[in-house]
């Protein structure tokens, strides 16, 4: 089984390590690495559940390029072929009909030995993958895409703030986003407590960062609130009990229990989670960590919804800009596990 953000996860490693995007092709306004940007022509293939896809929704929902470029839903629970599309149809994509994310690796490199991972964008009309670099998409996405974004979208990477957004980023991905799986899937006693502890460390220097200001760098949203966003909404779901990071919980921390409520409750954010998803997908699949895959009931999802009183920092959510649209309705995520 391979989560999404790289093609072979390591579980069943001594130690957790994450493996670098095999395919990193650049989608680009100029078309450099053979891929111009192009209304309709790529697919984004994402899993609800999977934290490093959820980035490249967020993103799309802000920039709205939603009519730009289209989005396909794998099933949550994987089978030996990985990600799949029993949610559609007779259980293919509708645009590029195939049944499993690994045909279209295969139509780029047949025989590719690495995971099949999400986030993907794939070239519908050649049905290839083009990318499955997680850490870039959603860079360029905000970049190379600025053409096809909706009147009013936020600028999600400026560039007089790029260092320092880097520099968090680099920091959040270290010690959160990738050390949730480190603890989780450590192999022992000792790489587990370090992990968890460090973990908490960053936490604890995020709630000092964030205790004055709304958002992570600047007064506005960046990619580096999307990243630390799509692990805290998570956190007391699943990486609490399931990987085991319970030195606290996310709403026992106030300061980081309201930014992330914030956040959800911000168009773009909360409407491209699916508790259902990502609950299902942890307890059933991780069967090294959960052999019974029992779903747990909890925790109560209510409390997302409630004041955050975040505004009382200041900030402009969206900079000059404005607030996505609707969500479409082929998007739209059904009232179950949703707070």
């Amino acid at each position: 089984m391979s989560e999404g953000g790289d093609g072979n996860s390591g579980y069943g490693h001594k130690a957790f390590k994450r493996s670098k995007s095999h395919f990193a092709d650049r989608i680009t306004a100029d078309g450099r690495d053979g891929w111009p940007v192009a209304a309709g022509r790529y697919r984004l293939v994402v899993s609800r559940a999977c934290p490093w896809a959820s980035r490249a929704l967020v993103s799309r929902r802000l920039l709205g390029l939603e009519d730009a470029l289209s989005l396909a839903v794998a099933d949550p629970i994987q089978d030996d072929r990985s990600w799949r599309f029993t949610l559609d149809p007779g259980g293919r994509d509708p645009v590029l009909g195939i049944r499993f994310l690994s045909e279209a690796y295969d139509r780029r490199e047949s025989g590719y030995p690495g995971g099949v991972s999400v986030p993907a964008v794939v070239d519908a009309p050649s049905g290839e993958l083009v990318t499955n670099d997680y850490q870039q998409i959603t860079l360029d996405l905000a970049t190379e895409w600025s053409e096809l974004h909706r009147p009013g979208a936020p600028d999600l990477y400026p560039r007089a703030l790029r260092d320092e957004i880097d520099t968090m980023m680099a920091e959040v991905y270290q010690d959160v986003n990738n050390g949730v799986y480190r603890a989780g899937f450590a192999a022992g006693q000792e790489e587990y407590e370090a992990a968890c502890t460090q973990l908490f460390r960053r936490l604890d220097l995020l709630t000092a960062r964030l205790a004055g200001q709304r958002y992570l760098v600047g007064d506005t949203l960046t990619e580096a609130d999307i990243r630390l966003f799509t692990t805290l909404v998570r956190f007391d779901a699943v990486y609490h009990g399931h990987f085991k990071c319970n030195l606290g919980k996310l709403a026992e921390n106030p300061v980081l229990w309201a930014y992330a409520r914030d956040l959800y409750q911000t168009p773009g954010f909360g409407d491209t989670v699916d508790f259902d998803h990502i609950k299902r997908h942890y307890y059933r699949v991780h069967t090294g960590i959960n052999p019974t895959r029992i779903v747990p009931l909890g925790p109560d999802l209510s409390g997302w919804l409630t004041p955050h009183h975040r505004e009382e920092l200041g900030g402009r959510p969206f900079g000059e800009g404005t607030p996505p649209g609707p969500v479409p309705d082929r998007e739209r995520i059904p009232a179950r596990g949703t707070p």
